[in-house]
């Protein structure tokens, strides 16, 4: 099993003056959800998830070889116009890494970073922009190490765009991704997300995943301050227990292909997630009137026409319809007809599951 101590490298045996890569990254939807964490962004519980595909960020970076090794030294750029206040992020992101790729004061970079979604649409970003990253900073490393295997790579770029947000971890592979150690799946780690290893069944090929954009204003609580309260929370433990139970489950359903049980596990993992917000200390609510509306036109709209169609959320508002790709026009005509009144600007984004980075 390999630990943090495996990802330090020893020295390395080439050198480069500078050059650049360009890596995109998608955003990905916890089915198990991910909520707590300890030291060193280890994941309190394990979670799954559906890798997206238009859903993106795509990076730029450009290094070059400097003479003060004293400091980090970069420039952030957000579609091509410097971003001050992405900086701290950044900064504390290399400061976590720094023992794990040495080379990072080397160098002034420039990361020249975009998002195929409207930025600030409530859509996580950080996921998709920490894995594009770390995916690029993999690359650097690996002209300094050319004997590094492929696999290697991954699991090292899942582990370091850990320690800048921990679902990014799941924004490296795809289709299905595992992040968190559990019993029953060969493979998972705290420290990076694995491939899930067993059986898909075709209902979950091509599974689509339509946003329904109901708030795309800042959150009034961060994911990280959420994780944090988990700490003290009555109901903690219990949940811990019910993400490795849940995640058991669905190791059967993705072999079986059931989809009602599929909908069961996915739609009870949303409203869990939120209902921890709403019991924790302080407490608070991060859905909004319309994401209730949704969610019970959701239900009516599947009770009337058995189409298995369900929902997830992340930590906000907004709502992300799943349903397999061959009832993908009875959906949309759906969404169209009942559901896009209760988007902001009437706007929602289709998507589908994704193959994870790709370099460009």
């Amino acid at each position: 099993m390999l630990t943090a101590a495996d990802f330090i490298p020893n020295p390395y045996s080439s050198t480069i003056e500078n050059g650049n890569f360009e890596w995109s990254a998608p955003s990905n939807i916890a089915l198990v959800k991910y909520w707590g964490k300890k030291d060193n962004q280890i994941p309190a519980n394990p979670s799954v998830s559906f890798t997206l595909n238009n859903c993106k960020t795509i990076t730029k970076l450009t290094f070059s070889k400097k003479e003060n090794q004293g400091n980090f030294s970069f420039d952030l750029l957000f579609e091509g116009k410097p971003k001050e206040d992405f900086k701290p992020k950044i900064q504390k992101f290399l400061e976590r890494v720094e023992v794990y790729l040495p080379f990072l004061k080397d160098y002034h970079f420039t990361i020249d970073t975009q998002n195929t979604f409207p930025h600030s649409s409530g859509i996580a970003s950080s996921a998709s922009g920490m894995a594009a990253l770390a995916m690029n900073f993999m690359s650097l490393e690996k002209l300094l190490n050319p004997e590094m295997t492929d696999d290697y790579f991954y699991q090292k770029a899942s582990f370091l765009a850990r320690l800048g947000s921990g679902s990014a971890c799941r924004s490296v592979k795809g289709n299905v991704v595992v992040w968190g150690n559990q019993a029953n799946i060969e493979g998972s780690t705290d420290l990076f997300g694995v491939e899930f290893p067993y059986t898909i069944h075709e209902n979950f090929k091509n599974y689509q995943d339509t946003i329904l954009l109901v708030d795309k204003g800042e959150k009034q609580v961060s994911s990280t301050v959420g994780h944090d309260l988990m700490h003290n929370h009555p109901y903690a433990e219990r949940r811990f227990a019910q993400a490795h139970e849940n995640l058991d489950k669905l190791i059967a359903i993705f072999e079986s292909g059931n989809l009602d049980e599929f909908i069961k596990v996915v739609e009870s993992e949303a409203l869990t997630l939120h209902a921890m917000m709403m019991t924790s200390m302080p407490y608070f609510i991060l859905m909004k009137p319309n994401t209730l509306q949704i969610i019970n036109a959701i239900w009516k709209f599947r009770n009337e026409t058995q189409i298995p169609v369900c929902f997830t959320l992340d930590a906000g508002a907004n709502v992300h319809v799943l349903y397999p790709e061959n009832v993908t026009e009875k959906v949309l005509q759906f969404i169209q007809d009942e559901l896009v009144v209760f988007c902001q600007n009437s706007q929602y984004i289709c998507d589908k599951i994704g193959s994870g980075a790709i370099t460009s």
